[in-house]
């Protein structure tokens, strides 16, 4: 997923972040001269006279949200919850990480004069922030992730790549898990990329070919749904493909939208990912490379894609140099993550007995849907 994140375009934008302001301000005031006086050069995230080491190659956003996920797991597992059953720990964890950052963001705010002057612990997708909102004021999944004006977009897909590994060769449970998670911030196909992508990444850690894997993220998705209409259609024209180079204009021409001024939809996104990681085989160095080159949806569908093909592939299947370079997260999205080793915290998930087929959260029979304070999932009618 890091090596993804990275590739994207947009992860030297969220890189940015962690230069001075007015680096930033001075890349808007050359995009606007390139407009006015018609040039064609345009102008990328600049240092100038500071250390340039957060412009270099490397993970942003989707990794640091998928090591916030990763934390999550690792708290389950620890003996916060131990006297919980096994299968509520994971929901526990999950809704104790997003009661506390939405606790952050309003002692932020009550901090400053006024809400708009706050300075807020995060960056974070328009669904996330949304869904912060919400729950500090009050509203609990899953109003928190109905009432947001971005239930569609793929942010929680990206945190349930993460979460299936609770789930390994259990599909119908990490996805389960996955909406759970995704009802915080999400609703409709926001919802249901989730439980896609979940369900890929868990059947592939368990061992399941790429056809399999993607065929049970198709099973998670509802036909009659704007995303289970794009998955079905991605994924048939990925099995015609011979490779996913070829693949590419087709899914621009067929599948992404040209209208939104956001490239962030699960419904475009996810059937991205996995009709990439079909034609690509499973293979890493063929799936991302080839979501990068779709610029409009270049932010997550590179980092979904190389989840899912990364979980087929292993650890071998991606290269020495990207391994290096995307291992360490900057902190561009969440701060308190700045130098942290991806490397490492998958080494600690994976020594958990949740990582492991069969663990502890496969022993208890209570179902996933029954956090602490949790109503049941309320089925959206949104197309």
């Amino acid at each position: 997923m890091a090596a993804g994140d990275a590739a994207g375009w947009p992860a030297a934008r969220h890189r940015a972040a962690r230069m001075p302001e007015w680096t930033r301000r001075l890349t808007r005031e050359l995009d606007t001269f390139a407009e006015q006086n018609a040039t064609t050069t345009l102008p990328v995230p600049i240092a100038l006279n500071q250390p340039p080491e957060p412009l270099r190659l490397g993970p942003s956003d989707d990794a640091e949200w998928a090591a916030f996920t990763a934390e999550t797991l690792l708290t389950a597992a620890g003996g916060l919850f131990h006297s919980l059953p096994a299968a509520r720990r994971l929901c526990a964890a999950v809704d104790l990480a997003w009661n506390s950052l939405a606790a952050e963001i309003a002692a932020a705010a009550d901090r400053a004069p006024e809400v708009e002057s706050a300075v807020l612990p995060l960056r974070a997708r328009i669904s996330v922030r949304a869904g912060l909102g919400n729950l500090a004021t009050g509203l609990r999944p899953p109003a928190t992730g109905h009432d947001n004006p971005h239930y569609f977009d793929d942010a929680a897909c990206v945190r349930a790549a993460v979460l299936a590994v609770a789930h390994a060769g259990d599909p119908r449970s990490a996805a389960e898990l996955a909406e759970f998670d995704a009802r915080y911030t999400q609703d409709g196909d926001g919802v249901h990329g989730a439980r896609a992508m979940a369900a890929a990444v868990a059947a592939a850690l368990g061992g399941a070919p790429v056809d399999d894997a993607v065929d049970a993220a198709l099973g998670q998705l509802p036909p009659a749904t704007e995303i289970g209409r794009n998955a079905r259609h991605a994924t048939r024209l990925a099995r015609a493909a011979d490779s996913a180079f070829e693949l590419v204009p087709l899914l621009e021409h067929q599948i992404v939208d040209h209208v939104y001024s956001y490239g962030i939809a699960a419904a475009e996104t996810v059937p991205v990912a996995l009709a990439l990681a079909t034609a690509a085989r499973g293979r890493v160095t063929e799936a991302v490379p080839a979501a990068a080159c779709l610029s409009r949806v270049a932010d997550s569908a590179p980092a979904l894609a190389g989840a899912l093909t990364g979980a087929l592939s292993g650890g071998t299947g991606v290269p020495a140099t990207w391994r290096d370079a995307c291992r360490t997260l900057a902190g561009c999205a969440l701060p308190r993550l700045a130098g942290t080793d991806l490397v490492e915290l998958a080494e600690r998930l994976a020594d958990t007995e949740l990582a492991a087929p069969g663990g502890q959260f496969r022993h208890d029979a209570e179902t996933h849907t029954r956090g602490p304070d949790h109503r049941e999932p309320r089925r959206s009618s949104r197309r």
